[in-house]
């Protein structure tokens, strides 16, 4: 485990439309100039993108401030900061 933290772009949600069946990768360090998304910014740290499928086309929530526990999914962490 590592003691790196993740930057937190954004204090909120970032609300982004999706297309079923298709993967993405959720940006986890926040390093990412493509935010949600992972762009390899995070090459040189212990961070890795998170992959998901999404499971249907539509509007999703995703983590802006890398805080969550359940990335890629935004779990309301950045109330707490």
């Amino acid at each position: 485990m590592s003691d790196e933290e993740p930057e937190s772009p954004q204090m909120s949600p970032y609300m982004v439309e999706v297309k079923e069946g298709k993967q993405y990768f959720w940006c986890s360090c926040g390093k990412s100039k493509n935010q949600p998304f992972c762009d390899g910014s995070h090459a040189g740290t212990s961070f890795e993108p998170v992959p998901f499928v999404a499971e249907k086309t539509g509007t999703m929530s995703l983590c802006g401030c890398k805080k969550t526990d359940d990335g890629p999914h935004c779990d309301g962490a950045h109330l707490l900061y």
